[in-house]
């Protein structure tokens, strides 16, 4: 079975763009500069002949997406897809005593302290256990050649260590913004990326 990935992460939603911590329990809707990523998203692939799409189950993903939905092709939400939840501090604006906290919390993931989490919030090795569960259902079509996935930034970089077998504490390798693309290529055998962060589509006017 070969198959291709076509990962996103959503658009500019108006807590992206003010700095505060979404995570999986904020259901935030696009702002315009978030709409405007995804229509040039779709402009950019709209011929892209995609068999299937998978989003997270927060709105910010299908939206992000709709465009090609609209064209009729298939779609389903994976919970397994939703970003990390980063506990009470979603929803807060970056402040010192913020900024402090989740260095520390980076530093022990880098460090491969990988159960480290905020309270109510999941660690990356949670994270994992449903994630491989959503890509489970993902590479169970072997009928879906190419594929569409849209989902969040450090869920992405989770999923994509994942994918290239890399340990998850090396998730920071996967750099990325609003609306940016990996493609990734599956032989039957392995996964290799073979567009990596790629924002051209962006720079369109």
């Amino acid at each position: 079975m070969v198959k291709t990935l076509y990962i996103v992460r959503h658009g500019q939603t108006e807590l992206n763009r003010l700095g505060i911590v979404q995570g999986r329990g904020m259901d935030t809707d696009l702002n315009d500069e978030g709409r405007k990523q995804a229509g040039q998203f779709f402009d950019a692939y709209k011929t892209v002949p995609f068999d299937k799409i998978y989003v997270s189950a927060l709105k910010r993903t299908q939206q992000s997406v709709q465009q090609f939905i609209d064209l009729g092709i298939p779609y389903e939400k994976l919970s397994g897809l939703d970003e990390l939840a980063w506990g009470i501090h979603e929803g807060q604006p970056s402040t010192t005593e913020n900024r402090s906290v989740f260095l520390q919390i980076m530093r022990d993931w880098l460090d491969g302290r990988l159960d480290s989490k905020f309270e109510g919030g999941e660690s990356p090795n949670e994270v994992e256990i449903r994630q491989r569960e959503a890509l489970r259902v993902i590479m169970s079509h072997p009928e879906e050649k190419t594929v569409l996935i849209c989902m969040h930034g450090r869920a992405m970089r989770l999923l994509l260590c994942i994918l290239t077998g890399r340990p998850l504490s090396e998730m920071d390798n996967f750099p990325h913004q609003n609306l940016v693309l990996y493609k990734v290529e599956y032989d039957g055998d392995k996964f290799e990326i073979v567009d990596f962060n790629n924002a051209e589509h962006l720079k369109q006017s």
